[in-house]
């Protein structure tokens, strides 16, 4: 059996939104409730959802960057929650983030080589007289040149500058990548280099990615695997092929419909949900989309559904009665009679 890479296990994120003023909790904001999920080496797992449902929680929270109120993350068997300050430093050179923004997360006042060479010091990695080699090296890896090493990150582009971000993060050689949101601050054109940079690294590597997303486009295009996530809480996961084909809760199938289809002339049946997302101050009872699902029955508002269906689970009471959800495609659309008609008007006519 092929040991996961990296391992959560109920994990669980409690903000204190609202104290007394003796102190005593009065509000929570639960922005992770209950996940758990495995990554095998060589795999990218995709969370998904809507903004506010906790997925970028999750990836700081296994980086320890936050600091769980309950759960466990596992790194190859080892508990890396019980791990101390001392202790993490190791830790993290086996598991990097790359983040949304990569002008914020450079610092300004450095060279990119100095940015590259910090890590290969603080881990000790590479000798001194090795890391202007090991930092031409890394550069070379994600596309860009040796020489590129002296210029400060004012003097990239975009997506240059994600290239350096990659860079740093391949610097200390991890197992594990956390991609939040790596590709949104992109233009669509720079979008598929970084994709394809990362799933070459990962061939080359066999790097694990935890990649955090609202885009399922580009979900579709790297993930092997995917986690819809809404209010803190998985709602479905399962291979990415399965999850596009027959997506099983309903919020996995609204989200689906909103793809974008690439014909001018087709439409989609939009699968939209009423109502607006509840605070996370106050989220629903029993099943959290119970407010806004079509399919919603009195059992929702009272019991929490679990994650069940095999290796497609659902959490939701009543998937398997469900009408099929694999017309939601976003390479399949309903053409539109009016723009059909728009479109032949300028059609060359035959001689």
């Amino acid at each position: 059996m092929t040991v996961p890479a990296l391992e959560v296990r109920d994990l669980v994120k409690h903000y204190v939104a609202k104290r007394s003023v003796f102190g005593r909790t009065l509000t929570t904001v639960k922005a992770v409730d209950g996940v758990s999920f495995a990554i095998l080496p060589g795999e990218t797992l995709a969370l998904v959802g809507e903004s506010g449902c906790g997925k970028s929680t999750v990836g700081r929270l296994v980086m320890r960057l936050l600091e769980p109120t309950s759960g466990q993350v596992f790194l190859g068997g080892t508990d890396v929650t019980s791990m101390s300050e001392s202790q993490i430093r190791p830790y993290r050179r086996n598991v990097q983030i790359i983040f949304q923004d990569p002008f914020s997360s450079l610092n300004p006042r450095m060279t990119v080589g100095q940015i590259l060479a910090e890590p290969l010091m603080l881990h000790a990695i590479v000798p001194p007289n090795r890391r202007r080699e090991r930092v031409a090296e890394l550069l070379e890896r994600v596309g860009l040149r040796p020489e590129q090493a002296a210029r400060y990150p004012h003097e990239f582009s975009g997506g240059q500058r994600q290239r350096i971000v990659i860079a740093r993060a391949l610097a200390v050689e991890p197992k594990v990548i956390v991609c939040d949101e790596p590709v949104s601050a992109l233009d669509v054109s720079i979008r598929a280099q970084i994709l394809n940079l990362l799933k070459d690294l990962q061939g080359r590597l066999g790097l694990s990615y935890i990649f955090i997303s609202h885009d399922l486009s580009v979900v579709k295009h790297i993930a092997h695997r995917v986690a819809v996530m809404y209010l803190g809480r998985i709602v479905e996961t399962g291979s990415a092929d399965a999850v596009f084909s027959d997506p099983r809760h309903p919020y996995s199938r609204a989200l689906l419909s909103a793809i974008p289809v690439a014909s001018p002339i087709a439409q989609r049946d939009r699968r939209l949900l009423e109502g607006d997302v509840p605070s996370p101050l106050h989220p629903p009872p029993g099943c959290h989309l119970h407010t806004r699902c079509p399919y919603a029955q009195p059992i929702c508002s009272v019991e929490r559904p679990l994650l069940e269906g095999g290796d497609h689970p659902a959490a939701c009471h009543f998937w398997p009665t469900l009408p099929p959800g694999g017309d939601l495609l976003p390479n399949e659309g309903v053409v539109d009679p009016r723009l059909e008609r728009l479109f032949a008007a300028f059609e060359p006519v035959a001689p």
